[in-house]
């Protein structure tokens, strides 16, 4: 009855969810493909496809290592990246060049998804952290092809969501139809257990982001310079920023400056095309701004107090050059970003309260005393200008930083070797899938 309802209220929805997709160009790219009309073509030479699918730019960089080395491992296979988001996009076609191939996820309609899967005819379906689809997980269900969650986890917002039960009736299928749950922590499998998935066939393997590479700065040797600083700059980076967290890092660097003239603010927003607004936003304060797409070279004399930061894919190696860094999506109640990027670097992590999306690494970085917790403009000032003044507590967090990040790694060898278990348990490959049956007649199993 439920997935009766849900794809009823998915066929009214269509013209809704068409128009809005049409009108932001973000999302333009790849529509016939997410609609189903133009699926990715079939491997000529047959390979048999590892389908993984990564949302964002977040979960397409957690899971370059995985893709890394499950085609390390199995050269053989192909392997098929798709994400909703062209950050997703971007990331997947810079760090798995000539290893995986892009498409866009499908919507899920039941027309959308079985021309996919058809498509591609998968011999698994691994998803980053709890993107449930029910149309998509049926029809793969159907199809034999066995489904992994990998770096799962389910924050205390959507945990709550899902406790009432309608809403519990509705998840338990797709979480029963789950071959395996690899979750974050020991919180994150208790919830899922309780939302319904199969106790046998949820492990806990760790967060896969405590084993991503350090950035590649080959080439980028001199990348303080290319920015347009000098070494004697003292450098904060806040990294996926959102409105109202700006003006908050441009009240705390007004306060910086005028005691350390040689600081400079480093902004990268979470969302590129809001550049112009924080642009704007430093101009109005009296700073002096530019953007990273208009320097051109090297040897300028003429430095920006901020820098904001409108390229794709840089940020994490721009975290080295931080004094002290900020993540986020935490001073307003979006529920955090990667605070490990700046740690894989060893430098401190200023982040605020709404940590729900990147709880446990929050907590280990508070526990550590490698990260600090702010509450307002107020609180940052305070901690910013601290760890400006302590050059010895700055190193010591630093490094605790760095040292959480090496202590939790092991995670991408425990969900590689789950996955090897289902690869092998699973040959001969699943039969061609069948086509999601007509709209009217889609029902519960």
């Amino acid at each position: 009855m439920w997935n009766v309802l849900y794809n009823l209220g998915l066929l009214l929805a269509f013209p809704v969810i068409v128009a809005v997709l049409v009108s932001k160009p973000r999302c333009r790219r790849g529509l016939r493909q997410r609609l189903g009309m133009a699926p990715p073509a079939p491997d000529p030479s047959g390979r048999p496809v590892v389908w993984i699918h990564a949302v964002s730019l977040g979960e397409a960089v957690a899971v370059t290592p995985l893709v890394l080395a499950l085609h390390h491992r199995h050269p053989e296979l192909r392997f098929m990246v798709s994400t909703v988001t062209e950050t997703g996009r971007e990331a997947v076609e810079q760090r798995l060049a000539g290893i995986a191939e892009h498409c866009y996820a499908p919507l899920d309609f039941p027309w959308a998804v079985s021309r996919t899967i058809a498509s591609l005819r998968p011999i698994i379906y691994i998803f980053v952290e709890t993107e449930l689809w029910p149309n998509l997980l049926r029809s793969l269900s159907l199809a034999g092809v066995p489904t992994v969650m990998v770096n799962g986890r389910l924050s205390t917002r959507s945990f709550a969501r899902q406790q009432w039960k309608p809403v519990r009736a509705f998840y338990r299928p797709m979480l029963r139809s789950l071959r395996l749950c690899l979750m974050q922590s020991d919180r994150d499998v208790e919830r899922i257990v309780a939302l319904g998935a199969d106790p046998a066939g949820v492990r806990r393997t760790g967060n896969i982001k405590f084993d991503q590479m350090t950035p590649s700065i080959a080439g980028q040797r001199d990348l303080r310079e290319a920015l347009g600083f000098g070494p004697d700059d003292l450098l904060i980076v806040a990294g996926s920023t959102h409105p109202g967290e700006e003006e908050a890092l441009m009240g705390c660097y007004h306060t910086i400056i005028e005691r350390y003239p040689t600081a400079r603010l480093i902004v990268a927003p979470r969302h590129i095309e809001r550049s112009g607004q924080v642009e704007s936003l430093a101009r109005d304060r009296g700073f002096t701004v530019r953007r990273r797409s208009a320097i051109e070279g090297r040897g300028r004399t003429d430095k920006p107090q901020v820098l904001v930061l409108d390229s794709r894919g840089e940020l994490a190696a721009v975290y080295r050059e931080a004094l002290v860094a900020f993540v986020g999506g935490t001073l307003v109640p979006v529920g955090g970003h990667n605070l490990l990027e700046p740690a894989v670097w060893g430098k401190p992590v200023v982040f605020g309260p709404h940590t729900d999306h990147c709880a446990e690494i929050a907590n280990l970085l508070l526990q550590a005393r490698g990260g600090v917790r702010v509450t307002d403009e107020t609180d940052l000032t305070g901690r910013m200008m601290a760890l400006f003044e302590q050059i010895e507590e700055r190193h010591r967090m630093g490094q605790a930083a760095l040292s959480v990040v090496k202590q939790n790694q092991g995670a991408l060898e425990a969900t590689l070797e789950a996955i090897e278990q289902v690869l092998t348990a699973d040959s001969p490959r699943p039969s061609p899938p069948v086509s999601a049956p007509p709209l009217s007649l889609v029902t519960e199993r």
